[in-house]
């Protein structure tokens, strides 16, 4: 019996001890976030706060007229090419499955 109580005490201290340490641990680390917070918290503010005392840009000078699109094939393949980086994007992001994206592709390219 004596034995038993010696194994029973001696594992008590052990994981009291580790209590003690494990929570001392998430102690600093929640004292550690709290201050990266506090520190972003007063970076944003004083960003916020320059850019309400900057003063605002001075109006911009009229411009001249862009100059008409030299050819229309051009500016339409151009058109399609952005079209097509924007099935791309939503394929990767997991909103259209690749066969949708196939589809559309073709769809576009005809």
């Amino acid at each position: 019996m004596p034995g038993l109580l010696r194994g029973v005490a001696r594992t008590a201290v052990v994981a009291g001890t580790a209590t003690a340490v494990s929570n001392r641990v998430s102690r600093r680390q929640a004292g550690r976030w709290a201050q990266q917070d506090y520190e972003q918290q007063q970076a944003y503010d004083q960003q916020q706060y320059a850019q309400q005392q900057a003063p605002p840009p001075p109006p911009a000078a009229p411009q001249a007229p862009a100059p008409a699109p030299a050819s229309a094939p051009d500016d339409e393949m151009s058109h399609r090419i952005d079209q097509l980086k924007q099935l791309a994007d939503l394929k990767a992001q997991g909103v259209l499955t690749p066969e949708e994206f196939e589809s559309q592709k073709r769809r576009l390219l005809a």
